[in-house]
């Protein structure tokens, strides 16, 4: 027998090769479709007809609707950890015809918290790295956004998850009565509602960054502070505000669920 002839017989043709994802009558294979009980995904699942939910929701849309006034701006605030990773081993730079390689064992190297407030209209934001997220540093953070940035403005409105750190009478616990009441005179406080911190737009803010400035490896808090200090000075100087167009009336068709139904 020809080698060369018993080795072909013994390749696929396009007609013997087995077929991926289709049954012999060429139907979709009925296992992606069958029930999968050890599988599941996680994401937040708002309750149904929740007033207080709604309430807050379209609370903080309202406001989003407002025309830009520098005398009572609207600023959003937020706040994530971020996890330190030092290299274990020294990477190699990127070479002709290669990319830039790390290994993937890495050493953690503790936790720092960054805190962020923007204003979407003004396309402005600023960043602050914390070793903790207490509430006395929530309060000296929005203390030192109200003199420092905004010490000119009427009334600063903010726009904040409604977390148990969040909480306007600490300023009574770090200040004197007469300066915390001078702080609390110049904020408007509107907390998104339970399960809903997808309404505040700081959450863009940080997903900006993290995308920009946090997907890679950084060893410690001084690192971190000066990549943070330079995203923060690029993105201010290149004029990006944020386009919100989610309303109240859009939220009153898409999420109808959410709403009583006063039908008899």
């Amino acid at each position: 027998m020809d080698p060369a002839s018993s080795r072909r017989r013994t390749r696929y043709s396009r007609r013997d090769r087995p077929r991926i994802g289709l049954s012999p009558d060429r139907s979709r294979s009925p296992q992606k479709n069958e029930l999968q009980p050890h599988r599941s995904k996680q994401w937040v699942i708002p309750p149904e007809q929740d007033t207080e939910f709604i309430y807050h929701m379209e609370d903080v849309l309202s406001l989003y609707r407002e025309p830009y006034d520098p005398k009572r701006p609207v600023v959003c605030f937020d706040e994530h950890p971020t996890q330190l990773m030092k290299q274990v081993k020294q990477p190699r730079p990127p070479e002709p015809g290669a990319v830039a390689r790390e290994d993937y064992h890495y050493e953690r190297n503790g936790t720092k918290n960054l805190f962020l407030a923007s204003e979407p209209l003004a396309g402005w934001r600023a960043v602050t790295v914390k070793d903790r997220r207490t509430t006395e540093d929530w309060v000296h953070f929005i203390q030192h956004l109200v003199d420092q940035h905004y010490p000119d403005a009427d009334c600063i409105r903010v726009v904040l998850d409604n977390l148990n750190t969040h909480n306007p009478a600490a300023f009574y616990e770090s200040f004197e009565p007469a300066e915390a009441r001078r702080i609390l005179d110049k904020l408007e406080f509107h907390f998104t509602p339970v399960h809903g911190s997808w309404l505040n737009m700081a959450e863009i803010e940080f997903n900006t960054i993290q995308q920009q400035c946090l997907d890679r490896r950084i060893p410690d808090g001084a690192t971190l502070r000066q990549e943070v200090a330079a995203w923060k000075k690029e993105r201010n100087s290149g004029d990006t505000d944020i386009d919100w167009r989610f309303t109240t009336d859009d939220a009153r068709i898409k999420l109808k669920r959410l709403y009583p139904s006063l039908d008899d």
